[in-house]
């Protein structure tokens, strides 16, 4: 058990100091109490912390966030890829230091970080949010980890519902449509029918494809950082090989023709990785413009909607959930059913029919 003394001061006349014994043996103490029953109730307040092995050094609880942020970024330079490390930089530098990076850790409440998530709310994405989220409850999470804190303050906290995009899924017709109008239709083709992602298709090397089994193996992914095209592997649950249908034999083996295992499929005109262009004057834009000049009904589409066009023809041909998450690359079933689950057929009639059947047969 501790001990509580009083001392005088100059200004502030008589106050109370507390000393206690830390979990490693070293004493501590605080001081500054007024009155002496605080400085129990805060002696006492250690002890039950020490028995529920809940204690925080309050010397360790006075780092800042500023600190840990910045030595968390450096563990974590070489375990994120440089377009993912780039984002959570950007992240920290533009919004998670400036609001808490002079806050010592012991500071942060959880209503203070929900309010700072709220006002972010207000000009930022949900994607942008969620990520200030998660970076601050990461370096908190070490904080935690070295005891410097009890518990995390900005887990479990909640960000504005992200909109439900309005999803394009384009149809057979639009697809061939569309391509038609493309220059590099072959392209538009193989997005729309095997899902894959920009950066994996113009990753796409003549070695990744395997025509015998009309299958790509998926290695590779190349991401735009700072205007720079930046290839590097992809995730391990996004290692995978897709299968493309037959009607697309020629135009692969058109893509691979005369060149080396190590080409691209694809390049752009300098030779180097392919821009779909996000301008108005890029040549998916101006597909796009021209098949929406040609028929009324086409909606304005990004390359990524090709993606959950694969996905949408693949639902309708008949695939289960578990053959389009191989597809796409996601990580879990959860995820193509959180994105996709419209479109999977209702069951329920087709059960319920069977267990009549089944009733009957029984009965």
């Amino acid at each position: 058990m501790g001990t509580v003394k009083s001392y005088e001061t100059k200004t502030r006349g008589k106050l109370y100091e507390v000393w206690y014994t830390k979990p490693d043996g070293t004493r501590g103490h605080d001081r500054g109490f007024r009155r002496k029953t605080d400085a129990f109730n805060y002696l006492n307040t250690v002890e039950v912390s020490k028995l529920r092995g809940s204690y925080v050094d309050p010397t360790d609880a006075r780092v800042t966030i500023g600190e840990l942020g910045r030595a968390w970024l450096e563990m974590h330079r070489f375990k994120l890829t440089q377009s993912s490390f780039h984002s959570v930089e950007s992240c920290w530098r533009v919004h998670v230091e400036p609001k808490w990076g002079g806050y010592a850790v012991g500071r942060v409440t959880k209503r203070d970080v929900q309010t700072w998530l709220n006002e972010l709310g207000h000009s930022l994405s949900h994607t942008s949010v969620a990520r200030a989220r998660d970076l601050l409850a990461g370096i908190l999470d070490e904080a935690v980890e070295e005891n410097r804190v009890v518990k995390n303050p900005a887990r479990g906290l909640t960000v504005k519902k992200k909109p439900i995009p309005d999803e394009v899924f384009l149809t057979h017709r639009q697809v061939e449509a569309l391509a038609s109008e493309a220059r590099y239709g072959e392209l538009v083709r193989l997005l729309a029918y095997t899902g894959l992602r920009w950066g994996e298709a113009t990753a796409l090397r003549v070695r990744s494809v395997d025509p015998g089994r009309r299958r790509l193996n998926i290695r590779e992914g190349v991401t735009e950082v700072n205007g720079q095209h930046v290839l590097g592997s992809v995730k391990s649950h996004e290692r995978r090989s897709v299968a493309f249908p037959d009607f697309l034999d020629s135009a692969v083996a058109a893509a691979c023709r005369d060149k080396h295992p190590d080409d691209r499929l694809w390049s752009s005109s300098a030779g180097g990785f392919l821009r779909p262009g996000h301008s108005s004057q890029g040549w998916f834009a101006k597909a796009v413009q021209r098949t929406m000049a040609a028929d009324a009904s086409f909606r304005r589409v990004t390359p990524h909607d090709l993606r959950h066009t694969a996905a949408s023809l693949a639902i309708s041909a008949g695939a289960n959930v578990k053959v389009v998450q191989r597809m796409l690359g996601h990580k879990s079933a959860k995820v193509t059913l959180d994105t996709y689950a419209a479109l999977f057929p209702d069951d329920l009639d087709n059960v319920t029919s069977a267990l009549s059947r089944q009733r009957a047969e029984q009965l």
